[in-house]
């Protein structure tokens, strides 16, 4: 069942860095079961993404729904859009200086204002999974499961790197949205998975290759539904990624996080790199957490973790 589309208004809010809103609005969908009657499924949606994870139009649909890995008759799935995203979204103050620490922090406001005090698993991948890492180490005991793919706790140089392109493109192209988007697609994907798909073809018809036609197709189509605020500001909110912007250590942070952590890695992830995420499980081990690291075999790159649903679904299965 998809429920409509409902808001939380939070007063006198209050950033990590002390910076006081007197209101901010939250929307989010839930679907399957009643809040408060069945385990609880967060779902943190993606840079581009919103909180339409199932149904007909779901982002999610094959892994989200009825008899599917993440089983509506069986859970309560939650969905957050976060603020400043634009979807069915009016008056956000886009100058706001907020962090993807301060989005956690709403988060977890957001779910005390509906009485959800235990989730039964967090789920997002890219942004929606750095996300999850600001969550947990805001509230140690927030989840049963937590599941970032293709995600960090951290913000690396290539991927500030990249942030930093995007902003650059955003601010000075004719076209900012439609180009930004061709070039994140050369990230979100991978040599061998272009390579592979156009082999070098041509549309004959419009005198270009073919992988220009399509990068092209993804400029259009993002343009039509999403803002330049809204992707300025998402832009913004993932190079601030970081658990560790107070100043204490990682294995710190980590050694006090009651959940039991599945991270799952993209094997040609050109964007959150697979090492890192080894790196991150290693230093986890050696501090005795709960951790385990997935990987998903795939030609795709960062986009994986919407393309094979099958090896996703297997992971879940698995865990939970």
């Amino acid at each position: 069942m998809e429920e409509e589309l409902k808001h939380i208004t939070l007063e006198n809010f209050e950033t990590l860095s002390g910076l006081k809103i007197n209101k901010i609005n939250i929307s989010y969908q839930v679907f399957g079961k009643k809040l408060g009657t069945s385990p609880v499924i967060l779902v943190n949606h993606a840079l581009t993404g919103n909180s339409l994870i199932s149904g007909k139009n779901g982002w999610w649909s094959e892994i989200i729904g009825n008899e599917k890995p993440i089983d509506t008759n069986k859970y309560s799935v939650l969905c957050f859009n976060i603020p400043g995203n634009g979807f069915n979204e009016n008056n956000f103050d886009y100058d706001l200086n907020l962090n993807l620490g301060d989005i956690a922090l709403l988060f977890i406001k957001a779910l005390d204002k509906l009485e959800v005090s235990k989730i039964h698993a967090i789920i997002g991948g890219s942004i929606g999974g750095c996300l999850i890492w600001e969550m947990i180490v805001l509230k140690n005991d927030l989840a049963s499961f937590v599941i970032p793919i293709a995600a960090d706790w951290k913000a690396s140089d290539w991927l500030i790197a990249n942030t930093f392109l995007q902003d650059r493109i955003l601010k000075n192209s004719r076209d900012p949205v439609s180009d930004a988007r061709i070039h994140a697609m050369t990230f979100y994907r991978s040599p061998k998975s272009l390579n592979t798909r156009f082999n070098r073809t041509k549309n004959l018809d419009k005198k270009m290759f073919n992988v220009e036609s399509w990068l092209n197709h993804h400029g259009e189509k993002l343009r039509q539904r999403f803002s330049l605020d809204s992707y300025l500001f998402m832009n913004k909110l993932l190079s601030s990624t970081d658990i560790t912007r107070d100043g204490d250590s990682f294995e710190n942070k980590i050694s006090k996080i009651k959940s039991s952590i599945h991270i799952i890695s993209i094997d040609s992830d050109i964007f959150f790199l697979p090492e890192e995420d080894q790196e991150t499980y290693s230093l986890a081990i050696k501090n005795n957490i709960n951790i385990k690291n997935h990987i998903v075999n795939s030609i795709h790159g960062h986009d994986a973790f919407l393309i094979e649903t099958k090896q996703i679904s297997d992971i879940f299965t698995k865990i939970f």
